[in-house]
């Protein structure tokens, strides 16, 4: 078996101190120089040294870990989000530990159980049900929390997420510009995600504030296909008062709806495409889907930056800040009709 090098063989190769090493792997890296850092890096490395966080966490009363919860790891959004949180664990020495629900509240529970026992010194929670009573507990112990992307009616915390309100009407302003006024939106369900009730809802006191022809649609999670199926048949094939378009919710609803709509050769462009969530492929279907990029890194790193405020301050319980960033638009040809410039 091979031994494990010591942090003091790092500290002789590097020509540095024991303190220098250990603050090098822990909170006060910023303390040291850049050329400091460079040479106990490069020792770490040759060396194959890693430090055992979990002793580390007993010896000093601290895991340097940081909890995470998402509501569905599938979601593209999920995976965006955390690679900016994971970057920013990364930067500041904090090691990651992600659990998945699988939007069940009952998974959810049993996840933040096992967070709790492994003392995270932080949580991001995009949470599937109302684990208030759970998040209450953990709040009580001193652990910061912080929600992404949905609020809880029965808890406050910091939250992070995107600004819905200026993303409807960001994307409605951009329809109405293109001439499309009969719009269809489509969420997954909304009592499931605070976020797609405020879009829902904006959409539906936007389309009529504008004067346009206004419908939704709320999938179920799963096995919703066939009602999508039908329910855009139903909207393409009514008579026309003016061009229309569809507006889905997030990015799972984006790819949902092009399937049908190549299904039901329905020309992009002459029937509006416009979705929230910037996903690699939108670029690689003709003629190129419209959307609302959120910018996801900035809104992981914010959530971890957030947690840190948090942890530095020893009064937790001041008023939860709600911080909230603006969408991108990036149009392409599915917003473009052909009697238009």
């Amino acid at each position: 078996m091979t031994r494990r090098s010591t942090i003091l063989e790092v500290a002789r190769d590097a020509g540095v101190s024991k303190t220098s090493v250990s603050r090098y792997f822990g909170a006060e890296r910023d303390r040291l120089s850049a050329a400091l850092q460079s040479r106990i890096a490069a020792s770490a490395k040759r060396l194959g040294y890693h430090p055992n966080q979990m002793a580390r966490g007993l010896k000093g009363g601290r895991s340097r870990l940081i909890g995470m919860l998402v509501a569905d790891i599938r979601n593209p959004f999920s995976v965006a989000v955390m690679h900016g949180v994971e970057q920013a664990c990364r930067a500041r020495g904090f090691s990651l530990m992600v659990c998945n629900t699988d939007n069940d509240p009952a998974q959810e529970r049993d996840h933040l159980a096992l967070l709790t026992a492994y003392r995270v010194e932080g949580l991001v929670i995009n949470a599937a049900g109302q684990p208030s009573r759970e998040l209450r507990s953990l709040a009580d112990q001193g652990t910061p929390l912080v929600l992404l992307d949905r609020i809880l009616s029965d808890f406050e915390a910091d939250m992070v997420g995107l600004d819905n309100a200026q993303a409807i009407d960001m994307a409605l302003a951009h329809l109405e510009e293109r001439g499309y006024g009969e719009l269809l939106f489509i969420s997954e369900p909304p009592a499931q995600a605070s976020s797609r009730q405020a879009r829902l809802g904006r959409f539906r006191q936007q389309v009529a504030a504008r004067g346009l022809a206004g419908e939704t649609l709320c999938l179920p999670l799963e096995g919703g296909e066939r009602q999508l199926d039908d329910a855009i048949a139903a909207f393409l094939v009514r008579r026309p008062r003016a061009p229309k378009a569809v507006l889905c919710a997030n990015g799972n609803v984006t790819l949902a709806v092009t399937r049908v709509l190549q299904a039901q050769e329905a020309r992009l462009g002459d029937v509006g495409l416009l979705g929230i969530d910037e996903l690699e492929w939108c670029s690689l279907v003709a003629p190129g889907i419209t959307t609302l990029a959120q910018p996801t890194d900035v809104i992981g790193r914010s959530a971890v930056d957030s947690l840190l405020q948090r942890l530095a301050t020893a009064d937790r319980r001041s008023p939860p800040r709600r911080i909230h960033y603006q969408a991108e638009l990036i149009p392409r040809g599915s917003t473009r009709r052909r009697d238009t410039p």
